[in-house]
């Protein structure tokens, strides 16, 4: 007997997410082990938010920047990681369309903003390493908040502009999204209506929103390796590098994660791995940013390190 909680109810306008349907046999597993990744992911990006704003070590460009990743992957994994949960554990695979539609909006702005993000933090990566004499006065405080503010603007803007089109989508029933959150490729399939404009407008943000803030990451990180390579001293590279390799990881999985995504072809063969490369860029940059930007950096530990004793010896009062 199929299960309720997989089924619509006939007159129902809402949506089912139907996850990775593949694996249902180990839905159990599955739970324990995105339980821990969110719980992982949470604790380990509000710590660096939290040292960021109470340590005044960490007042600098490079940390402002990663303390808005931060904030973002937790807002981030907050936005896809608990509906999934609920539906791993057996809960309500249902979404109402306005709330499908918040997921997908809220996915939207948070990813325009990190690809904006991760090309400031290049950017920055770039002035250190590049013109380290000219480093402090362009990289100002009003140019650091102006720079992280643009890039939130940069998200919500791109994706309330294609908001506008997605809810003029019709939807004729009960639809099942075969998939673990509301995404707008999958939306405009699903819509029994035209999507002409919703699907030329798509390709229209992502040329002018995304593609500009990758170029731009793309060409910093081409300066600073031609940078990197013509240091003399194999310490001086090796030091000059570990000021960035953190980043550059983070960045190599995001975008690759995402090209795989959407270069994938769209056929039925390929939708469970698409399906995962998915989870590459929603669940795992979020959870890998706080390890390494912490494990290969001495100041965070050092930092990390006073706060546990400061909180043992709290507790032996």
């Amino acid at each position: 007997m199929a299960n309720p909680e997989w089924e619509l109810p006939p007159n129902s306008t809402g949506f089912l997410l139907l996850g990775l349907e593949s694996l249902t046999t180990f839905q159990s597993l599955l739970f324990l082990i995105f339980l821990l990744v969110y719980l992982v992911t949470m604790a380990g990006n509000i710590l660096i938010v939290g040292l960021v704003i109470l340590d005044q070590h960490f007042h600098t460009p490079m940390y402002f920047f990663l303390g808005n990743l931060s904030f973002l992957e937790t807002c981030y994994s907050t936005n896809i990681l608990p509906k999934m949960l609920a539906g791993l554990l057996g809960g309500s695979r249902r979404i109402s369309r306005s709330s499908c539609l918040t997921q997908w909006y809220l996915f939207g702005c948070l990813g325009g903003t990190e690809c904006s993000l991760l090309s400031v933090m290049s950017y920055d990566r770039y002035l250190a390493i590049c013109k380290p004499l000219h480093y402090a006065q362009i990289m100002n405080i009003k140019a650091c908040v102006q720079l992280a503010a643009a890039s939130w603007l940069n998200g919500f803007a791109e994706t309330s502009i294609l908001l506008v089109f997605m809810v003029q989508l019709a939807f004729c029933g009960p639809s099942k999204i075969s998939h673990y959150f509301c995404e707008s490729l999958t939306l405009i399939k699903l819509s029994c209506g035209n999507t002409r404009a919703a699907e030329i407008m798509s390709f229209i943000i992502a040329v002018m929103f995304t593609f500009p803030p990758f170029l731009l990451t793309t060409i910093s990180y081409v300066c600073i390796i031609t940078a990197i390579l013509r240091i003399p001293s194999s310490t001086g590279r090796r030091k000059a590098f570990s000021t960035c390799s953190s980043h550059l990881i983070v960045v190599s999985i995001f975008y690759g994660s995402i090209m795989f995504v959407y270069l994938l072809p769209k056929v039925e063969a390929l939708r469970e791995l698409d399906k995962v490369f998915s989870l590459l860029y929603t669940a795992l940059p979020p959870l890998v940013n706080p390890f390494l930007y912490t494990l290969r950096n001495q100041e965070v530990k050092k930092a990390v390190r006073k706060i546990l004793a400061r909180f043992v010896a709290r507790k032996k009062k």
